[in-house]
């Protein structure tokens, strides 16, 4: 079997290419010895380590390496700093050494950042997308689809494009489009970390749309929503008119290729709403197919079973092993 990890900003989640799923909050993982966790990783997958021929482990935000790479030759663990945009609790530092120190065999999937985006436009940002959106991205991939549009809308909004099963470049949450926690940030924030009162990547996650429920989380969202509440609707209308935006936006660099009518994927925890799906779709005005929150673990999953059998191109991101 091969194993994919899709570290979220919340969660871990692990999927096989056999159809099973397990999933562990990074909160959960922060209070395991390794032992323990990596018990619980395969009582979780029903799997002993020596059922697995390969795992894919994404970690952070993938920027220290360009390269799908055998994960005892990454430094770092495959980023430039652990400092700069996120949530940082210590559980996913927790389970990449686990897997490391584990003896299974594992790659690591880097994130799409200045150094390794195809389209080198899209280079004036530093970083377009986490690792674990190249396993969604893959995931649609191994589902038929060469052109496409995919957006990731959870904590994070990130979108990324494919021409000719060519990954071209991604648009990431601090640039564009507010997630549910984080997003860009604005005037007001620039000034409030001039003035001392919190730290950039503090701004970067307290500019999601809950803020605009005054809300703590997705539930609360949800729960006002269905009480009726308009801050909670609008929250939601504001999540999906900016996936939107960023969706249109990469038709448009996508309509450079000769691509006039990409496929549209939504994936994340808000991709599961309909009201927001909806929403989306209105926006767009063409079809758009829901991947689901399992997709990126799905995803890195394919990786490792491609990588093992011998690929060394995933969608234009090259695989590193001698």
């Amino acid at each position: 079997m091969f194993v994919g990890i899709d570290h979220g900003t919340t969660h871990m989640r692990f999927a096989s290419t056999d159809g099973r799923e397990f999933k562990l909050s990074r909160q959960q993982a922060a209070g395991m010895g390794p032992e323990e966790l990596l018990n619980s990783i395969l009582q979780g997958l029903g799997a002993s380590a020596s059922d697995i021929k390969m795992m894919a482990v994404t970690y952070s935000m993938g920027d220290g390496i360009d390269k799908i790479t055998p994960i005892d030759r990454v430094p770092d663990r495959g980023i430039q700093s652990r400092h700069g945009a996120g949530l940082h609790v210590g559980g996913g530092t927790l389970v990449y050494d686990t897997i490391k120190n584990s003896g299974i065999p594992a790659v690591v999937i880097p994130g799409l950042h200045r150094g390794n985006t195809a389209d080198g436009r899209l280079n004036i940002f530093s970083h377009g997308a986490s690792p674990e959106k190249i396993g969604i991205v893959y995931h649609a991939h191994k589902k038929g689809h060469d052109n496409m549009v995919v957006s990731d809308i959870s904590s994070n909004t990130v979108t990324l494009a494919v021409a000719h099963g060519w990954l071209l470049g991604a648009l990431d949450a601090c640039i564009f489009a507010p997630g549910i926690h984080h997003g860009p940030i604005d005037l007001e924030g620039i000034r409030d970390v001039d003035d001392g009162k919190y730290t950039a990547n503090d701004a970067f996650i307290r500019a999601g749309v809950v803020k605009m429920a005054g809300v703590q989380d997705l539930n609360a969202l949800m729960t006002a929503f269905s009480a009726g509440d308009p801050s909670a609707a609008l929250a939601l209308d504001t999540a999906a008119l900016f996936a939107a935006m960023e969706i249109v936006a990469m038709k448009l660099l996508l309509k450079e290729k000769g691509i006039e009518d990409p496929n549209i994927f939504i994936a994340g925890s808000v991709s599961d709403i309909k009201y927001a799906r909806d929403r989306i779709k209105s926006h767009v005005g063409t079809g758009v197919e829901c991947l689901g929150v399992w997709s990126g673990a799905k995803g890195c999953a394919h990786i490792a079973e491609d990588v093992y059998n011998g690929a060394r191109d995933i969608m234009g991101i090259g695989v590193d092993i001698q």
